[in-house]
């Protein structure tokens, strides 16, 4: 009698798992053929796409790329990057001037090439700020000229450095924050 009742349970435990295994082959021959779909969908826009970029003549095109720039402009915050070039200039380097070389989207993110000049006294101030700006993860700084300039009152050195920004997603890091980040490489 025991017998007989596993093995009812037993039967009635495997007609489940098979209908649950033949539902789940379903799901993923249905899931299958949406990709395919889907595959064939993204193939077809991409050759329309081909097509109309090979119909637009040159200005048209350099239209195109200027449209996008636009819009890559548009959507850069500019605010946020001055607030993290405040961040991590110290108070003995001042931002003399600053150009964008190219805005572009690597990604799902915005970076922006710049030129940044700032003046300063302090050699090893203007080091200490690029090592800053590279343990921030928003920038990547390179020095790229140091021009010395003087007058009758004082000297001063214009230091030219070629920034790759990338704004985070969250906040802006405060200075402490990154005086945190500086302190932890250093040790």
């Amino acid at each position: 009698m025991l017998s007989a009742l596993v093995l009812v349970i037993s039967l009635g435990a495997a007609m489940f798992l098979l209908a649950k295994l033949r539902d789940n082959t379903q799901k993923i021959e249905l899931a299958e053929s949406e990709v395919s779909q889907m595959r064939q969908e993204v193939a077809s826009l991409k050759s329309e796409g081909d097509k109309v970029q090979q119909q637009l003549s040159p200005a048209d095109r350099e239209v195109l790329v200027a449209s996008h720039k636009l819009v890559a402009n548009k959507s850069f915050g500019w605010s946020r990057l001055f607030a993290d070039l405040e961040n991590v200039l110290p108070g003995s380097v001042s931002a003399s001037r600053i150009s964008v070389e190219n805005i572009y989207r690597d990604g799902d993110r915005i970076k922006a090439e710049l030129d940044l000049g700032v003046l300063s006294r302090d050699y090893q101030a203007v080091m200490a700020m690029i090592g800053t700006m590279n343990a921030s993860g928003v920038f990547q700084a390179e020095l790229k000229g140091q021009n010395l300039q003087t007058n009758q009152y004082s000297s001063y050195s214009e230091f030219t450095l070629h920034l790759i920004y990338t704004p985070s997603y969250g906040y802006s890091a405060s200075s402490t924050d990154l005086a945190q980040v500086n302190g932890g490489a250093a040790q």
